[in-house]
C-alpha cells in the first residue's frame, strides 16, 4: 500500500486534488467561496463537477450521492449513477454543476418534527464546499445540507454551518476591536474522541437486545470487571490491534486524522482519538469515523458497539469534544498569549464562554440528552448532569486578581492593560485535567466531556458556538459604544467574572456534596433526565438566542424538541418490548428447563435412596419456581404498562410515563432475571453472559 503520507486522502478531492485539476481561475473562484463563504458561480460549479467526475471515476466509481446527516443522527444517502445514455445506444458518464450544487431526496421518511407533512415528498440538499467530497466504495460522497420545500433545516449540518457563521460575525466584530483588522474567518475547531467496545460478532449474533438495542439489557455482573484497573492503556490484543490497524488505514484514505489509540478503562472498550480539524469537517469525519468502525469490525468477527452504556456495572463510552476558537491566519483565540495586548483579547474570548456556559448551560445539557446517555451521565464514570466549567488554579487565580483588583503573586508578573498585575503567560498544563468536569479547559481549548459515544458532535456544538456567539455579541455592543476602550473592556471582564462565577468549579464533580451545592446554593440545572430537559429547548431565552442569530427558526426548534421527545420514547419502548420477549420466550423457558432437570435429578436420587433429604436440589427448585413466577409477573406488568403509553395525549407525557413508570417496571424485571442468571446452569442460559462478551475477544 505504500507508507501512509502516499496514502493519506487518497480517496478524498481535497486540495491537493482541486489545485491539480482545476484551472487557476476556477480554483481560487472555489477557495474564495470556502475560505470567505463568497457566493459559487454556476460556471465554476460545473467546471468542479467535470473535474470531480472525471477523478472519481478515475478511482473506481460509478455512482454519486449527496452524503447529508438527518435528525435520525446518522447519515443518509441515495446513489445515482453517472451514466448517461448517448445516441450510438451506448452510455457517457456525466456529472453537471447542478447535480453537484443540489440534489432531491423524498423527505417523506425522515423525522421533521411536523415541519412537513407525511405525504410531502419533496426536499432539497444543497453542496457544503467547505467539506471535501470523498469516495466510499464505487460512490462519490459530496458532503451536504438537507432541507425541506419551504426551506427548513431538516438536518443536523445546516444550524452547525449557521452558528459556525454566527460566532464568526461576532468574533470578527471583538478582533476588530483589539485592531485586528486583517482577519478574514474566525472558525471553531474539534477534536472528537471516540470510545467504543469491541465483542465477538458470534456472540452478538445470540443476543437480541444487543441486535435490537445496541446495549445488553439483562446480564449478571461477572466475578471479574474493571476493578483491576488492568485494561486502561494494557496491551492491545492481536485481534484488536489488527482491527485498529486496518481501521486506521481506511480513516487516513478518506483523510481522517486518526492520530491516537488505547484500551479504555472497561474490559472490551477503546477510544480513537483524531487530530483537530474545523467544526463542520470534524463533524462530517466522526460520522464517518462511526460507521467506519462498524464495517471494519464485521470483517473482523467483531462487532463495535457504539451506545453509550452496553454493558451495566462497567464504564460506558462518551466521546470527549475539545473546542476551541481560531482565526484564517491560525491565532489560536483560547491561548493566553505572550504579550498584555494578547491577554486582555484572550481574556476577553475566556469570559465569552464562561458567561456563554453559564447563560446557556440548559442547552448544553439538552445537546446530549438522549436514552443511552442518560445512563451513563453522573454514573462516576462521566461527568454529572449538572453542567459546570473547570479552569484550574491559576487561571482561576488570575480571574479572582481581576475581579478583586488586586495583584497576581504568581512566578512572573507584568502590568496588564486591564489595570492590575496579572500574569501575561502561563504554561498550558499546570494543572491537573479534571475528569469529573463537563466543561474543563485544558490549556488552550475546552473539553466537553459530557457527550454520549453515539451522539453526533453536531448538535452540541451548535449550542456551544451559538452562546458563545451571543456572548461575544453583548461585548462587542457596549465596547464598540464605549468612550474608553480599555475601561470599559477592564469593567466587563470584571463583572463577567462576578456574574458567573457560581458556573466555575475545579473541585470532584462525583461528590454528592457538589450536587447538592450547585442546585441549592448555586442555583445550577439538574436535568438528570431527557424528559427532564428537553422540552426547555423551548424556554423564551432559549428561543430567543437561537433565533436572533439565525441558528434555527422557531418552528425548527419545535420539531427538534418534537423529534427527540421522540426518539427518547421509541428507543426506551423498543428495549422494553426487547425485554418483554428475551424474559418470556429464552429466559423463563431455560430456568424452567434447569428446574425439571434439578426436579428429575432429585427424584432420581428419592428412588435410589428414598430417605434422601435432596435439600438442594429442592431448595433451588424453590428458588427459581419462584423466580419464574416473579419474572413473568414483572415481564407482564411492563407489558401492561407499554400499553398505558397509548393513552397519553403528547410525546412530553408519554416521556415523562417512560421515566417515572416504564424504566422502574424494566428495572424490576431485570433485577429478577439477572438473579435468575446467577443460578442456572451455564448449559441451559440462553446466550452469552457478560464474562463471554467482555474477555470474549482475544
Amino acid at each position: 500500500m505504500g507508507s501512509v503520507s502516499e496514502y493519506f486522502g487518497s480517496l478524498v478531492f481535497d486540495d491537493r486534488v482541486m489545485k491539480a485539476n482545476l484551472s487557476a481561475k476556477v480554483y481560487q473562484s472555489l477557495k474564495k467561496t470556502i475560505d470567505e463563504g463568497a457566493q459559487l458561480d454556476i460556471g465554476v460549479a460545473n467546471a468542479v463537477a467535470s473535474a470531480m467526475k472525471d477523478w472519481a471515476v478515475a478511482n473506481g466509481a460509478t455512482h454519486y450521492t449527496h452524503w447529508f446527516q438527518p435528525l435520525t443522527g446518522i447519515t443518509a444517502e441515495k446513489h445515482d449513477s453517472f451514466i448517461s445514455p448517448s445516441p450510438d445506444g451506448g452510455v457517457i458518464m456525466e456529472f453537471s454543476g447542478k447535480e453537484l450544487i443540489k440534489g432531491e431526496p423524498d423527505a417523506s421518511s425522515f423525522p421533521s418534527g411536523g415541519l412537513r407533512a407525511t405525504f410531502e415528498a419533496r426536499g432539497y440538499t444543497a453542496w457544503d464546499p467547505t467539506s471535501y467530497a470523498f469516495i466510499k466504495g464505487k460512490t462519490l460522497c459530496i458532503p451536504t445540507a438537507f432541507c425541506s420545500y419551504g426551506g427548513e433545516a431538516l438536518d443536523k449540518k445546516t444550524p452547525l454551518l449557521r452558528s459556525m457563521e454566527a460566532l464568526n460575525k461576532q468574533a470578527l466584530r471583538i478582533l476588530k476591536l483589539f485592531g485586528n483588522d486583517t482577519v478574514k474567518c474566525v472558525r471553531t475547531s474539534v477534536g472528537p474522541e471516540q470510545e467504543y467496545f469491541l465483542v465477538d460478532k458470534e456472540m452478538y449474533d445470540q443476543r437480541p437486545d444487543l441486535r435490537f438495542t445496541g446495549r445488553t439489557l439483562f446480564g449478571a455482573k461477572p466475578p471479574k470487571g474493571q476493578e483491576m484497573d488492568d485494561h486502561y492503556f494494557g496491551v492491545i490484543k492481536p485481534r484488536v490491534a489488527a482491527y485498529m490497524e486496518e481501521l486506521n488505514d481506511e480513516l487516513w484514505k478518506l483523510g481522517i486524522l486518526a492520530k491516537t489509540e488505547h484500551n479504555e478503562v472497561a474490559p472490551a472498550q477503546h477510544e480513537l482519538a483524531p487530530i483537530y480539524a474545523t467544526t463542520n469537517i470534524a463533524t462530517d469525519h466522526n460520522q464517518l469515523t462511526m460507521e467506519i468502525m462498524q464495517k471494519v469490525a464485521a470483517k473482523h468477527g467483531l462487532v463495535c458497539l457504539l451506545h453509550e452504556k452496553p454493558f451495566a456495572g462497567v464504564n460506558g463510552s462518551g466521546k470527549h469534544n475539545n473546542w476551541s476558537i481560531a482565526t484564517d491566519s491560525g491565532v489560536n483565540l483560547l491561548s493566553p498569549g505572550e504579550t498584555p495586548y494578547e491577554n486582555a483579547q484572550f481574556l476577553l474570548f475566556l469570559c465569552a464562554v464562561i458567561k456563554a456556559v453559564d447563560d446557556y448551560q440548559d442547552l448544553l445539557r439538552i445537546s446530549v440528552a438522549t436514552a443511552g446517555n442518560d445512563h451513563r451521565l453522573g454514573a462516576n464514570e462521566a461527568p454529572p448532569a449538572v453542567v459546570s466549567m473547570f479552569l484550574g488554579d491559576e487561571l482561576n487565580a488570575v480571574l479572582e486578581a481581576i475581579e478583586n483588583d488586586t495583584p497576581y503573586l504568581g512566578t512572573e508578573k507584568t502590568q496588564m492593560k486591564l489595570g492590575v498585575d496579572v500574569l501575561p503567560k502561563f504554561n498550558r498544563d499546570t494543572t491537573d485535567r479534571n475528569r469529573t468536569s463537563p466543561f474543563a479547559f485544558t490549556g488552550n481549548k475546552f473539553e466537553f466531556r459530557m457527550l454520549g459515544s453515539s451522539n453526533s458532535i453536531a448538535c452540541a456544538n451548535i449550542m456551544l458556538n451559538s452562546a458563545v456567539a451571543e456572548s461575544l455579541k453583548i461585548y462587542a455592543d457596549r465596547l464598540e459604544a464605549a468612550d474608553d476602550f480599555e475601561t470599559a473592556l477592564h469593567e466587563m471582564i470584571k463583572k463577567t467574572i462576578k456574574d458567573h462565577r457560581r458556573i466555575i468549579f475545579n473541585g470532584n464533580g462525583y461528590d454528592d456534596a457538589w450536587i447538592k451545592e450547585a442546585t441549592e446554593k448555586r442555583g445550577l440545572c439538574n436535568y438528570r433526565t431527557t424528559p427532564d430537559c428537553m422540552p426547555h429547548l423551548l424556554d423564551k431565552k432559549n428561543v430567543d438566542m437561537l433565533t436572533s442569530h439565525g441558528v434555527f427558526s422557531e418552528a425548527e426548534l419545535k420539531s427538534r424538541c418534537d423529534i427527540m421527545l421522540e426518539n427518547y420514547c421509541k428507543t426506551v419502548v423498543i428495549e422494553a418490548n426487547t425485554m418483554v420477549d428475551m424474559a418470556k420466550t429464552q429466559i423463563i423457558p431455560a430456568v424452567e428447563s434447569y428446574v425439571a432437570e434439578l426436579a428429575g435429578t432429585a427424584a432420581a436420587k428419592k428412588a435410589l435412596d428414598p430417605g434422601i433429604a435432596c435439600d438442594y436440589e429442592t431448595s433451588l427448585v424453590k428458588r427459581l419456581s419462584a423466580l419464574t413466577d416473579s419474572m413473568m409477573m414483572k415481564a407482564e406488568a411492563l407489558d401492561d404498562a407499554l400499553m398505558e403509553l397509548h393513552k397519553a395525549d403528547d410525546v412530553i407525557t408519554e416521556s415523562y410515563i417512560i421515566r417515572d413508570t416504564i424504566l422502574t417496571k424494566m428495572g424490576e424485571l431485570r433485577l429478577a432475571c439477572d438473579e435468575a442468571e446467577t443460578l442456572t446452569a451455564k448449559k441451559y442460559w440462553p446466550f452469552p453472559t457478560y464474562g463471554d462478551l467482555l474477555f470474549g475477544v482475544r
